[in-house]
């Protein structure tokens, strides 16, 4: 299969190293501005339809994502495409008819969101307390953080957007949410223009209370994940990979030492390529997400 990766920066790298190393894939090529990289490199998306490539990877900044996916749709037929999260910095509402339109939500490949959503399927919940935080100077080592994406509005970066994996594995498991509360917005002294705090409240279809914070100034990057239910009590740290499950009176201890992050990555790709869609964000899941971030900007407004 010929792939294309849209975008070279450090997810569009990791995604196309990735990628080549797949035995499914021949052939990987880039959509960037840069020259000399160890790929076949286009410069425009006009360069895309003579390439017939049969899996494409939106990992451009976010507000460019529903430009070039309109263009894939326009201009190529049967492939199969992946946008980077979240789907789009606002809501667009089209018809993908052409081709399979999925989103890079890959934490649902992550062993522990797995074990999470078994856990609590079929199950009362009422609690779901998530947090976040991480400091964005120490993202991309070698990196001003100033001139990234997540630093810009414009290019849409924040919270809001940049760590909407917290908002797509919620309702992944536990069913959509109502916003009851939400606040959304710049408050420390990082130089940036976009939302580095999130502090979230609603309530999902099945009656569950959700709690989301999530920022881009906590200085030891902390990832966790707390619920509590009927005849259960989960706490889970994204970071350790260590998970705690207690059932009544026996409590379970659950750990991933030797987990990559790349193994998400491998694993998504995957599921598009064989075409397995029990975990993948389908275009309609990542739509439902934009609903939600669009409510939460609405509650703030």
């Amino acid at each position: 299969m010929r792939a294309l990766v849209i975008g070279h920066g450090s997810i569009g790298k990791r995604h196309a190293e990735i990628l080549t190393e797949m035995d499914d894939i021949s052939r990987v090529s880039v959509l960037s501005s840069q020259n000399g990289l160890p790929y076949r490199t286009i410069q425009s998306l006009e360069g895309i339809p003579p390439l017939h490539p049969d899996y494409v990877v939106i990992a451009s900044p976010t507000a460019q994502h529903s430009l070039q996916l309109r263009f894939l749709e326009d201009h190529l037929e049967g492939s199969k495409i992946l946008i980077e999260k979240p789907l789009f910095d606002s809501i667009d509402e089209f018809d993908v008819a052409r081709n399979e339109v999925y989103v890079g939500f890959n934490l649902r490949f992550h062993p522990m969101i797995g074990k999470l959503r078994e856990l609590c399927q079929g199950r009362r919940l009422w609690n779901i307390h998530v947090f976040c935080g991480s400091y964005l100077p120490d993202w991309r080592p070698g990196r001003d953080y100033r001139e990234t994406s997540s630093a810009k509005q414009a290019y849409g970066g924040g919270v809001l957007l940049d760590l909407s994996h917290e908002l797509d594995y919620v309702q992944w498991f536990s069913g959509n949410i109502e916003v009851q509360n939400a606040v959304s917005d710049k408050v420390s002294d990082l130089d940036l223009d976009s939302d580095d705090l999130l502090l979230f409240s609603g309530l999902t279809q099945h009656g569950a209370h959700v709690q989301i914070s999530l920022n881009y100034f906590t200085r030891k990057p902390i990832r966790q994940i707390l619920i509590d239910g009927e005849g259960i009590s989960i706490q889970g740290d994204l970071i350790a990979n260590i998970l705690t499950v207690v059932k009544g009176d026996e409590t379970s201890d659950f750990s991933w030492p030797d987990f990559n992050r790349n193994d998400t990555y491998r694993a998504e790709h995957r599921a598009v390529l064989e075409g397995n869609t029990s975990k993948i964000c389908t275009f309609n899941e990542g739509l439902q997400t934009m609903h939600l971030i669009e409510s939460i900007r609405a509650w703030k407004n």
